[in-house]
């Protein structure tokens, strides 16, 4: 490939090390006609939380962005022979009882902890491209130069600046207001969630101490009741299973969580049992295995009615903080990646066409963000037999469990950036050699 030398380097900043951030940088850093600055808040590279899903969409995006196989090296697959199961359906009171099966072929339950794939991503990352202790405190906007303020007192300027700085961003309102729009903070959506991890032999012997099928262990599970679910699933090679379990409050349109309280606490397995003190026997010695839960309050973002302003571009969670009912939400950033990645990264983009790529972000991702949004908000509700139409109809509720997440699943990224380049004009240019 000739180097094009009269070809101006854009200049890209990125603000957030998470993983759409991170997954971005490393697509970007490939390419010669880009400068890529990576800045993240913390002294290192780090995501506190636990284990993330991908669908067979985001296992797509992650081989379109060159990082397929790092994943796999460190992904976690439901054992075989049940390796297509995505969640076994059952009724949380009672026996357990059976109700539906959803399977994602090829993919089944797939999921990641957090910080052992961001470790694997940032080993690929060049050096001099990311920066710490950068905690973003504002951005400006001159004409087609972005400059983001860091609370270190410096600053950096770029062509385009991208944030991928979470459900807490401190750009998205530049971005809001650019467009004409309300600002937007994270909503507390009501649900709250008790987290665990548990050995699986342990588990499996207090499921024989009571009698109860050690299936339950191995196979990825969910336990529906009224207002509550509880899911768990098999993690490190089946030697820990992975515990969710949550409770909605359905009591006020419009919930608060205080400010002053931390959205991650520790607490107490007997609070823990007290609140799930009417279900069945099988929820019932999973969480009695849970010693030492930690207590989640849920948060996402309203539908936002943009993600561009000029040359400031909102990715991942800072766009469309999501409840994690679908397992979709770090899905739709690496999604966003990338789309970016793949346009960004063109021979055929210049400064001129540059407004135009982001339009074509703006076009064709955030439909698809905003009804992951919608219909994960829906997943809940379906979940705690509050879905308008099934509620707890079981023929209409197992109908729904099995089929409700093709849409999301099958979606293959690459044809929104075949769309983008028709907008663009871009599939008869063949790419500059």
């Amino acid at each position: 490939m000739s180097n094009h030398s009269s070809k101006p380097v854009l200049r890209v900043g990125i603000v957030g090390g998470g993983i759409s951030g991170v997954a971005l940088a490393l697509d970007l850093a490939r390419n010669g006609n880009l400068d890529i600055q990576l800045f993240e808040a913390a002294p290192a590279f780090g995501e506190v939380g636990a284990g993330v899903a991908f669908g067979a969409n985001s296992v797509r995006a992650l081989d379109g962005l060159g990082i397929g196989d790092a994943y796999r090296k460190v992904e976690d697959r439901t054992p075989a022979p049940w390796d297509d199961v995505w969640f076994e359906w059952r009724y949380g009171e009672g026996e357990a009882r059976h109700l539906a099966t959803t399977l994602m072929p090829g993919v089944g339950q797939s999921s990641v902890h957090r910080a052992d794939f961001l470790d694997v991503l940032t080993t690929h990352l060049p050096a001099g491209i990311a920066q710490f202790d950068k905690r973003a405190v504002g951005v400006e906007q001159n004409g087609n130069e972005a400059r983001v303020m860091f609370a270190d007192g410096t600053d950096y300027r770029c062509d385009l600046l991208i944030a991928a700085d979470g459900v807490k961003s401190v750009i998205r309102n530049h971005v809001l207001k650019g467009i004409g729009a309300e600002p937007a903070e994270p909503r507390f959506t009501g649900t709250c969630a008790y987290r665990g991890m548990i050995d699986s032999e342990t588990l499996r012997e207090a499921y024989r101490a009571k009698g109860l099928d050690t299936h339950l262990v191995d196979v990825p599970q969910m336990y529906l009741a009224k207002d509550g679910h509880i899911l768990t699933f098999p993690v490190k090679k089946g030697r820990i299973i992975n515990v969710v379990a949550f409770l909605s409050d359905r009591s006020t349109d419009s919930p608060q969580w205080p400010a002053t309280e931390p959205w991650v606490r520790k607490t107490t397995q007997a609070q823990m049992l007290n609140d799930f003190s009417g279900w069945g026997e099988a929820a019932r010695t999973l969480l009695e295995c849970i010693v030492e839960p930690t207590y989640w309050a849920l948060h996402d973002l309203a539908e936002l009615p943009g993600y561009v302003h000029n040359r400031v571009v909102l990715i991942g969670d800072a766009a469309h903080a999501m409840l994690p009912h679908q397992g979709a939400g770090a899905g739709q950033g690496l999604e966003d990646a990338y789309f970016l990645a793949r346009l960004l990264g063109d021979p055929r983009l210049t400064p001129e066409n540059l407004d135009a790529v982001l339009a074509s972000y703006d076009a064709l991702r955030r439909p698809r963000a905003c009804k992951v949004q919608r219909t994960s908000t829906q997943a809940g509700e379906l979940y705690e037999m509050r879905d308008p139409e099934a509620a707890a109809d079981e023929k209409v509720l197992a109908a729904k469990l099995e089929t409700r997440f093709d849409w999301l699943w099958q979606h293959d990224p690459a044809t929104d950036v075949a769309e983008a380049h028709a907008r663009l004009g871009w599939e008869h240019q063949l790419a500059a050699s």
